[in-house]
């Protein structure tokens, strides 16, 4: 599941410098939208490049007895916003500004957004009580995006509604905090789709995207392989991959010859006598060979480029996402690596025979070119397939 984070930004959070305010602090942290006012959709693109959803000012989601006699009110000429996202609810039924029953159990009517233009819908509604779920429910069924801001918040309201709602709409949960977001993420062991978070904290707002990323990362079982051969293999067409982003001293990328057996590659953060540190940097090895990306899928070495993604992970198997800024392809002499997993499965891989490229061995760090057969090193083992980078289901030789 892909997460995201919204901040909110209409004018229930003061004038438009505190608004301006915060669309720049979600700008700046990485926030995936805002949500506005529609008129301010066209100040917000001044501001930056981000998903903008606005709240509808002339029109509501409105409760019917009969759909269909709703779409025929509905004028294909209505003018339209240039948000990404309409969303409505409001100052009216979805934020009690109208009543709610308490019997409620009719339809919600999406219809005032059923006009020409490439734009999402969406509802707004504040949970404050069973009717407020069931209209919720019901405004779900015709939304893109269903956002729910629980008033006393207990979790119960959310946890019924990812249940009954969470597949055919994105739940957005309303939350004041990075806490509460890492617990709407959490909540059922799904979570809700994205948060919408009401605050103009900064560092909140940083904190809770940090929250968004740690929540879509994977958690990798990394094991030790026993190292059965290394030898020299001549001259092969090297790949640097140089990131946007600072590798930390335990973190690298997995790359190997073969799909199923990805060896660590630490990142160059060591210092050398003979060359200084690239805290940027993984000497990951020749051309053919798979790099894992963030998707869980894998790349060629030979088909990165500046803009892409690659998976970047930690010694205890922790991931995150980093830019490719530049890659460096060279011809440089090159080992070849045997290594027999825990199931007995022989993998390989091709690394430049340089002191500078590290693997992490069973007694730490340790350069290829000190490497010998009975050594153990880092892995990611995977019992599986691929065609064009992604897993399948059918039995492929590779040696």
């Amino acid at each position: 599941m892909t997460r995201s984070v919204w901040v909110k930004a209409d004018d229930t959070v003061g004038d438009w410098d505190d608004r301006r305010a915060r669309i720049t602090a979600a700008l700046e942290a990485g926030a995936d939208w805002v949500l506005v006012d529609e008129d301010d959709v066209s100040r917000v693109r001044e501001l930056g490049d981000i998903n903008v959803a606005a709240f509808r000012t002339d029109g509501d989601v409105t409760l019917v007895d009969d759909i269909d006699d709703a779409e025929a009110d509905v004028s294909d000429d209505a003018p339209v916003a240039q948000a990404d996202a309409m969303i409505v609810g409001k100052d009216g039924e979805g934020d009690a500004t109208i009543d709610l029953p308490e019997d409620f159990s009719g339809s919600a009517d999406l219809s005032t957004l059923r006009r020409k233009g490439d734009f999402d819908r969406g509802s707004y509604v504040r949970i404050l009580g069973k009717e407020y779920e069931r209209f919720a429910e019901t405004a779900a069924e015709e939304a893109d995006h269903t956002i729910v801001v629980g008033e006393d918040w207990t979790i119960i309201p959310l946890e019924n509604l990812i249940a009954r709602i969470g597949e055919e709409t994105d739940l957005v949960a309303g939350v004041t905090s990075a806490e509460e977001a890492k617990t709407a993420f959490e909540t059922l062991e799904i979570g809700s789709d994205a948060v919408l978070l009401d605050s103009g904290d900064p560092d909140e707002i940083r904190r809770t995207v940090e929250v968004r990323d740690e929540a879509a990362r994977e958690s990798l079982n990394l094991e030790y392989a026993e190292v059965l051969d290394v030898e020299r293999a001549g001259s092969a067409d090297r790949v640097c991959v140089d990131t946007g982003n600072l590798l930390e001293h335990d973190e690298g990328m997995l790359v190997g010859s073969m799909s199923r057996g990805l060896v660590f590659v630490h990142a160059e953060t060591a210092e050398s006598p003979y060359v200084a540190s690239r805290p940027f940097r993984v000497n990951a090895g020749a051309v053919h060979a798979y790099v894992r990306t963030p998707d869980g899928g894998t790349k060629y070495l030979s088909e990165l480029q500046s803009g892409d993604e690659v998976q970047v992970v930690d010694l205890a198997g922790n991931t995150r996402e980093a830019i490719v800024g530049r890659v460096k392809i060279e011809q440089r002499p090159m080992f070849r690596i045997a290594l027999e997993t825990e199931d007995g499965d022989r993998v390989e891989t091709l690394l430049q025979n340089a002191e500078t490229i590290k693997v992490a061995a069973a007694e730490g760090r340790k350069a290829v070119t000190d490497l010998e057969a009975g050594d153990e090193i880092l892995l990611y083992a995977e019992d599986t397939a691929r065609h064009f980078g992604e897993t399948v289901e059918e039995s492929i030789i590779e040696k």
